[in-house]
């Protein structure tokens, strides 16, 4: 293989464009690198999101239950799923030990997207 990934980025279309921003820097902790005209880019270590505002967007929440948008691991999950959980962030899928050798939980977003965090099981 000649090529390989350097980063990932998450696009999402939201309705509240500050709110949205604003929950993901204070609650899961990433941080604002760039703003452009309707567009907030922001990063936590690799994990980088732009997200847009799009008023005429389907609210997430519309989409059903297996409708996540990302698979992110970390180095150590349960870390950070005691670094966020709090009345901010909805956890709607608990820190479990899966079949498949990861340590994963779910969260919302405000916004009605979804994201799984993991870590793989040593």
């Amino acid at each position: 293989m000649t090529t390989r990934v350097t980063r990932s980025t998450y696009v999402l279309a939201v309705n509240d464009l500050e709110t949205t921003a604003r929950w993901w820097v204070e609650n899961l902790g990433f941080e604002h690198w760039l703003r452009a005209d309707g567009w907030a880019f922001l990063r936590r270590d690799n994990c980088y999101l732009r997200i847009g505002h799009c008023a005429d967007a389907i609210p997430p929440a519309q989409l059903g239950d297996h409708q996540f948008f990302a698979y992110v691991e970390f180095d150590d999950v349960r870390a950070f799923h005691d670094e966020i959980k709090g009345p901010g962030v909805d956890i709607i899928h608990r820190l479990t030990d899966q079949p498949w050798g990861m340590r994963e939980f779910g969260v919302q977003t405000p916004d009605g997207h979804r994201i799984l965090f993991a870590q793989a099981i040593d």
